[in-house]
């Protein structure tokens, strides 16, 4: 017998029913995004089912104000980044199904996951590493980077569409390739190096229902 638990994600219209069977001193520049987010940016091309607020979402893209932060400044320059493309707080999922707040930061350089309980840089993957994104044909939040080298993230944000947009442009401008965008109804993602999950998208009156489960 298989035991879910709904959980409501940030953003509203999507629930998760998770499968818990057997798991146990610079300042830092930040691009001009130009213009709004519209319906036939690139990546999606009207490929998925976009909620229409996102059509006409203002993109702002540093929603944390990163100058501000003096961590997240220290954490950047270290490394070398000259640009910020995107910054702002997610739900990313622990290989053991939880999920937890996280700040996510793209760069031209790299992707950046930190707890900004303690400061900690949790996780930080080239871009050059990135092999695809797989989404949903719905209008939900959730989005799977997917890392061959390493494991993947699968995380839910209510401006995925934006994190999406953001990822395609910095990957292409700096490896000169099109990042693959994946879209189905029910994917699978490495939740750690030895876990893999699968996520199941299911339309439902009032919003998309959610299952992740342990394969």
């Amino acid at each position: 017998m298989k035991n879910y638990r709904r959980v409501q994600v940030d953003g509203g219209g999507s629930t998760v029913d998770k499968n818990y069977d057997n798991e146990d001193g610079g300042r830092m520049r930040l691009k001009p995004s130009g213009n709004n987010a519209n319906e036939n940016q690139e990546p999606f091309s009207g490929i998925n089912v976009r909620r229409k607020a996102s059509f006409h979402r203002d993109i702002k893209r540093d929603y944390l104000d990163i100058p501000s932060h003096p961590y997240l400044m220290k954490v950047l320059q270290k490394r070398g980044d000259s640009h910020v493309f995107f910054a702002d707080k997610v739900m990313k999922f622990t290989g053991s199904g939880k999920m937890k707040r996280h700040i996510l930061l793209i760069t031209n350089i790299a992707i950046y996951i930190v707890d900004p309980e303690t400061d900690a840089l949790k996780r930080r993957i080239v871009l050059a590493a990135v092999e695809k994104i797989s989404l949903s044909e719905l209008s939900d939040n959730f989005f799977a980077i997917i890392i061959p080298t390493e494991y993947d993230i699968l995380m839910a944000s209510k401006r995925k569409t934006e994190i999406v947009t953001v990822l395609f442009e910095a990957i292409k401008n700096a490896s000169n390739y099109e990042l693959e965008l994946v879209f189905s109804n029910s994917f699978k993602y490495n939740a750690t190096a030895e876990l893999v999950k699968e996520v199941q998208f299911e339309e439902v009156e009032g919003g998309v229902k959610t299952r992740i489960l342990r394969k």
